[in-house]
C-alpha cells in the first residue's frame, strides 16, 4: 500500500485529489493539511512513501515544505502541483529534491499513475512539458555549464549515455531498451550517478545535463 500525505490550502481541490487517489487500489491518503507547517510532524507519525503537495500555499509553502521533508531521515518522496505556469519555485523544488511535478489538469489516472511511479524511486517528468521546463530553467544559466560539464565528467561512459536518456525524461524501461540493457542495470546506473554527484534523485540529473547544454 502507497501511503500518501496531501497537501493543498484549497479545500475543495484538496479533497478531490484524495478521492482520485483512494480510487486507485493500493494508495492510501493518510492524512491531509491545508499548508506545511505540520508536515514534519505528519511525515513522523504517518510514515507515507509519498508527499504531495501544492506549489504555493499560506505560511509553509511547497518549496519549503520539499526541504524540509528530504532533510528527514530515509525521507519520503515529494511531488509538487502546479498549474501549467513554470515558475521559479517549482524549479527550486526540483532543486531541494522534488521527485518531479504534476500538473493540476492532470487526467485523474495520470495522478495515481504519477504517485505510483514517484513511489518506486523514479521521478514524475511528463515528457510534454518537461523539455520546457529544463529549457526555461537553464537559460541564460551560460556561467554554470562548466561547472555542470566538470561533474558529469565523473562519470563513466556508460553512465553519462544513462544520464543524457534521464534528462529525456524516458523511464528505466525506455532507458533499458534504447540502450540494450536491462531495467536493474539501469537502476544500478542511476544509483551510481546520484551517488557520485550527491545527488537527491533522477530529476535533479535531468537539471545537471541540461545545465551542462548537453540536454
Amino acid at each position: 500500500m502507497i501511503r500518501v500525505v496531501l497537501l493543498d490550502d484549497e479545500e475543495l481541490v484538496r479533497h478531490g485529489i484524495a478521492m482520485i487517489l483512494e480510487a486507485r487500489d493500493g494508495i492510501e491518503v493518510v492524512a491531509q493539511d491545508a499548508d506545511g507547517r505540520n508536515i514534519v510532524e505528519l511525515v513522523q507519525k504517518h510514515r507515507p512513501d509519498v508527499v504531495v503537495t501544492d506549489i504555493r500555499m499560506p505560511h509553509v509553502d511547497g518549496l519549503e515544505v520539499t526541504r524540509r521533508v528530504r532533510a528527514l531521515p530515509d525521507p519520503p518522496a515529494v511531488v509538487v502541483l502546479t498549474t501549467f505556469g513554470l515558475d521559479e519555485y517549482v524549479y527550486a523544488a526540483l532543486e531541494a529534491g522534488a521527485a518531479g511535478f504534476l500538473l493540476k489538469d492532470t487526467p485523474p489516472r495520470d495522478l495515481a499513475q504519477g504517485v505510483e511511479v514517484v513511489a518506486r524511486g523514479d521521478a514524475i517528468l511528463a515528457p510534454a512539458v518537461t523539455k520546457r521546463m529544463l529549457t526555461a530553467f537553464t537559460s541564460g544559466a551560460g556561467a554554470q555549464q562548466p561547472e555542470a560539464r566538470a561533474q558529469l565528467e565523473q562519470l563513466t561512459e556508460r553512465e553519462l549515455e544513462v544520464a543524457l536518456e534521464v534528462s529525456t525524461g524516458a523511464g528505466n524501461a525506455e532507458i533499458a531498451r534504447t540502450l540494450h540493457m536491462s531495467e536493474s542495470t539501469v537502476k544500478v546506473h542511476i544509483s551510481r550517478i546520484i551517488s557520485k554527484l550527491a545527488l537527491e534523485n533522477r530529476t535533479q540529473i535531468a537539471i545537471l545535463v541540461h545545465r551542462a547544454g548537453l540536454g
